[in-house]
């Protein structure tokens, strides 16, 4: 990196231990003070931090930032992720061509019409949830009692995994998105999790069924267009980024709704609001909260700052989201708000395959949880007693008390 006299902050930034659902105040000081700020990972390394949202956009469609993770220069949050690169790779962190090639393979089964057709099975989904939950008693835990089941049992249908093996994957996807994992931890979780996907897609190879794996089996690879590995590598992104990221945003969601009654008020008597309230906490929440990792392979002129070819870049997709230039009085939730614009699923061809399905899965569950359950609340609304997933690359809620 091209040499600076700034003090470079250590990047992950921790939250404000008074209100941690918010960004790091830090984060907004830097972004105020320049468009491009120097961090410093924790191997010692420095990278470019973008912070404002009209840069974020611009470069996540700017084909002079990689996203590969082959790249010797690209910018790991921990020393168990860089230990265990190549168990990390799959076609999200290719660029393209190649990115391209294998994304167009999925883009059919994410199309918004292709996922609306699912909202009545979504339905019934959430229904069963919620009548378990009511029945079970209150208090319950939200988080697993529904936030976290609602996710996998419709990615487990969409794909043709077995739901009675969530408890397995979940293990596996905690152990690998936990920052403060070792390499061996990583290596076994992702192994084992291979292992569990690779005989699973043996079995669609030799008895096909209706689902997204055995379409891969038979339209993909049996024509040549995909290897077995990268089969089971797609399986494993599409089975842990399919229940990861909503089942965060779900607890979340539902959180920051309780925490404000006149909102949920407000959706109750005008439920047409939910799809624009679900887009307004997507930008609040920004659960990705560590930002996306790049390595620029030409100079790049940001603001009047160069970063060189070579160098690590990290894009932060929650600063840009509060971003006082482009939404007022950021840090405020307001489902009346247009938040067209904001990069919570990222932008460009990069941006997240699953999008649609996140958005359905939130809406749905919003829209029926705030009509089955006017009572609901929370046991504890203590923002410094909260059970944040801080060491986590997805942010959200370990547990969520609530009451009816």
């Amino acid at each position: 990196m091209a040499e600076t006299n700034e003090i470079a902050p250590s990047y992950p930034i921790p939250r404000a231990t008074g209100c941690p659902l918010d960004p790091p105040p830090l984060l907004g000081e830097l972004r105020e003070q320049r468009a491009v700020s120097p961090v410093t990972l924790w191997d010692g390394r420095t990278a470019w931090l973008v912070t404002r949202l009209e840069d974020v956009r611009r470069l996540l469609r700017d084909s002079r930032l990689s996203a590969d993770v082959r790249n010797p220069s690209y910018p790991f949050l921990s020393e168990g992720q860089v230990a265990t690169r190549e168990l990390l790779e799959s076609f999200i962190r290719t660029d393209p061509p190649e990115h391209d090639r294998q994304r167009r393979m999925l883009t059919a089964e994410f199309r918004v019409k292709q996922i609306e057709s699912m909202r009545p099975g979504v339905q019934r989904i959430v229904d069963r949830l919620l009548d378990d939950m009511i029945a079970a008693g209150s208090p319950a835990d939200f988080v697993t009692a529904f936030a976290l089941p609602l996710p996998s049992l419709v990615i487990c249908q969409l794909l043709g995994v077995p739901y009675s093996d969530h408890d397995f994957f979940q293990r596996c996807t905690a152990v690998a998105f936990n920052r403060n994992s070792t390499a061996e931890q990583i290596r076994t979780s992702r192994e084992q999790l291979t292992d569990y996907l690779g005989r699973l897609v043996a079995s669609k190879a030799e008895r096909p069924t209706d689902d997204l794996l055995s379409r891969m089996v038979l339209n993909q690879e049996l024509p040549g267009h995909l290897t077995r590995e990268q089969v089971v590598k797609t399986a494993i992104l599409l089975l842990v980024g399919g229940h990861e990221t909503t089942a965060n945003m779900t607890a979340l969601s539902v959180f920051d709704l309780l925490r404000h009654p006149e909102q949920s008020e407000l959706l109750r008597e005008r439920p047409e609001l939910i799809p624009g309230a679900v887009e307004e906490l997507l930008r609040v929440h920004t659960v990705a909260h560590n930002g996306l990792p790049r390595v620029a392979v030409e100079d790049i002129e940001v603001d009047g700052t160069t970063i060189p070819a070579g160098d690590a870049v990290l894009l932060s997709l929650a600063a840009a989201n509060h971003d006082p230039r482009a939404f007022d009085a950021p840090d405020r939730l307001d489902v009346e708000r247009n938040s067209r614009g904001h990069v919570a699923f990222g932008f460009g061809v990069h941006q997240c395959l699953g999008q649609p399905l996140a958005r359905l899965e939130l809406q749905i569950a919003l829209d029926t949880i705030l009509r089955r359950l006017p009572g609901l609340r929370l046991v504890n609304d203590s923002l410094e007693d909260l059970d944040c997933r801080h060491s986590m690359t997805i942010f959200g809620l370990h547990s969520l008390p609530v009451a009816w």
